[in-house]
């Protein structure tokens, strides 16, 4: 299960009995998975048999004939991941936060962070982008503006920027609209937003 502080918490298991499993602890907020999550560190539980904690899951996880299971949380960079892993034997995960699974999970969180950033990077590459190339645009239009009112280029700026927001429009394409009419009718408005 991925959790990075919203209220979605997408879960994936390998058997379609698991999911309800899942599903009754987020549903609740009781079980391994939200006692590993507020704690921080692996919750297990030998032999769900003898177990009192929580009674829902105990009853789902009997009744599909788990005995045992274990809970392990990773966390980086504002992403928590837990790997839960389910046996039919009492007693047979103890050891299990210590070795495949660990490296197991410590790969799939640090999988999941590097996606995060990569896709990350991506978005803000694709802004830079349309930043560079809309960028001509509106220096033409503010030196259109800079003739038509006779200012320097950060009063041409804010007048543009005025315009994109007084008409909900974005930047490029107010300075577009300059820059197709060369600054012709837009004298009386442009001197207007100049004050």
């Amino acid at each position: 299960m991925v959790a990075e502080g919203g209220p979605e918490r997408p879960a994936a298991v390998t058997h379609p009995d698991l999911a309800a499993l899942v599903s009754v602890q987020l549903r609740s907020g009781d079980g391994p998975i939200p006692a590993a999550l507020e704690r921080g560190e692996p919750v297990d539980s030998a032999d769900l048999l003898r177990e009192e904690r929580w009674p829902a899951y105990r009853a789902i996880a009997l009744d599909s004939g788990v005995r045992s299971s274990v809970t392990i949380p990773f966390r980086r960079s504002g992403l928590t991941v837990t790997l839960s892993l389910y046996s039919f034997r009492p007693g047979a995960l103890e050891d299990a936060p210590h070795g495949p699974a660990r490296a197991l999970g410590d790969l799939a969180v640090t999988c999941l962070v590097r996606d995060r950033s990569y896709r990350a990077a991506l978005t803000e590459l694709d802004q830079l982008g349309a930043a560079l190339r809309t960028r001509p645009v509106v220096d033409q239009a503010c030196g259109i503006v800079m003739h038509v009112l006779g200012c320097d280029a950060d009063a041409a700026f804010g007048v543009l920027r005025r315009v994109s927001q007084a008409t909900q429009r974005k930047l490029s394409d107010v300075a577009s609209a300059v820059v197709d009419t060369r600054g012709r009718g837009l004298e009386r408005e442009l001197v207007s937003l100049s004050d």
